[in-house]
């Protein structure tokens, strides 16, 4: 539907991926299921396979600007899960580099998997941890290695010091902004669903953490998206 979407529309653009926690499904089977033909049992490593050649398939389409979220969530998925997720995550950084699309990570309780995964397969040029989640040390790590970090709503979180300390470290060529909707939503709007009509909301509370003015950190945010996905640059 995403590329389908993109594809009609000159202003939308897709990225593709099997979420982290469809892996597990695929392979072992759970309650909520997952398969074209609606059926609960377990699909095994030969439905994973069949899942990520149809993400390669649809990689491969122009309006398709990147793969993901893909990574690793150890939140919701327990241990029996993590062999699934990893090699579904290795697969997708295979495939972002062979179609030279961007790579779009999904962190959760895994910070040191996912980095450790990215160091043994090797990032694709451009890649992007979605809704960074990490701390200070961590977007030090991101910064030598050249990913972007792209920050929600949830950096306006009072609880959330430590992606405040994070982007304030973060070179500021490797950082984004998103909606990550319809959560995250900034403060002081929390309890509403989270649209992209909020995200200048998180820029003024961003540029607030870094000492910048709106207009020169919106200004490097829309050059950084471009690179990042591969736009024209005005």
């Amino acid at each position: 539907w995403a590329a389908e979407t993109a594809a009609a529309y000159e202003s939308v653009h897709a990225t593709v991926a099997l979420h982290p926690n469809e892996a597990p499904r695929i392979v072992h089977g759970d309650p909520d299921g997952w398969s074209r033909q609606g059926a609960r049992e377990p699909g095994g490593d030969a439905a994973l396979d069949e899942a990520l050649a149809e993400i390669d398939r649809l990689a491969a389409l122009p309006q398709v600007k990147g793969v993901g979220e893909t990574g690793l969530d150890y939140f919701r998925t327990g241990p029996e899960g993590k062999e699934a997720q990893e090699r579904s995550f290795r697969a997708h950084i295979e495939i972002a580099k062979r179609h030279g699309k961007a790579l779009v990570i999904h962190d959760r309780d895994a910070h040191a998997d996912v980095l450790r995964v990215l160091k043994e397969e090797g990032a694709p040029e451009r890649t992007v941890f979605h809704c960074y989640s990490g701390d200070a040390a961590m977007a030090e790590i991101c910064a030598r290695a050249g990913y972007f970090m792209s920050f929600a709503g949830n950096v306006t979180f009072k609880n959330a010091q430590h992606l405040r300390d994070a982007l304030a470290v973060a070179p500021l060529e490797l950082v984004l902004v998103e909606t990550d909707a319809p959560f995250l939503t900034p403060a002081p709007y929390r309890g509403r669903p989270n649209a992209p009509y909020l995200v200048p909301v998180t820029v003024r509370a961003m540029a607030a953490v870094r000492g910048t003015d709106e207009d020169t950190l919106a200004t490097a945010l829309a050059a950084n998206t471009a690179r990042a996905f591969g736009y024209p640059q005005a």
